[in-house]
């Protein structure tokens, strides 16, 4: 299958989905944000100076999610029927782990949603601790795996080795979990 978002010229476009059915998709990614021990203490006692991180990181992902059309191009305004945003906090390696699970009823998948999704929480943790810290860094951002339309249900073979909601090893950590239907 050759690239979607090009014409027979090699013009950028937006794929054409009004012959396409709607169906229920959903697509999930995950990354990660290594800091360092001072920070990890802080954001896990909640004594991070700007607040609630994770609270404002899960919402920062939902909008990011949200306006995922806005930012990246050739992207549909798709409307989401739901966000869920989930952190794994893993002491052993001083990481916090974000996944982000998106649904919609639609012609075209919400994997750039996810993928946004936990790129904004990251990114946001980053900002609300970078006082903290200037080196975290933020890296393992891939999709987990996406349901629905004609490709039905893919999952990413080259992470098989995780287990766990959000791709993680579920032993010692603690998850943190944010909704907006």
């Amino acid at each position: 299958m050759g690239f979607t978002h090009f014409d027979e010229n090699g013009k950028a476009v937006m794929v054409d989905v009004t012959g396409k059915d709607d169906t229920a998709r959903e697509a999930q990614a995950t990354g990660k944000i290594t800091v360092s021990r001072d920070v990890f203490r802080a954001v896990s006692a909640g004594t991070v100076g700007k607040g609630d991180v994770l609270g404002v990181a899960a919402t920062a992902g939902i909008m990011g999610a949200k306006r995922t059309s806005e930012l990246i191009p050739m992207c549909h305004i798709l409307p989401i029927t739901n966000c869920r945003i989930d952190f794994d906090m893993d002491e052993e390696e001083s990481s916090i782990y974000c996944n982000c699970t998106v649904k919609v009823t639609g012609k075209t998948g919400v994997e750039m949603e996810a993928l946004t999704g936990v790129s904004v929480a990251l990114l946001t943790i980053y900002d609300m601790c970078k006082a903290m810290d200037k080196s975290m860094e933020i890296s393992e951002i891939y999709l987990v795996k996406k349901t629905g339309g004609k490709s039905g249900e893919v999952h990413n073979d080259l992470h098989s080795h995780r287990t766990g909601k959000t791709g993680r090893h579920g032993r010692g950590n603690t998850r943190r979990e944010l909704d907006i239907l």
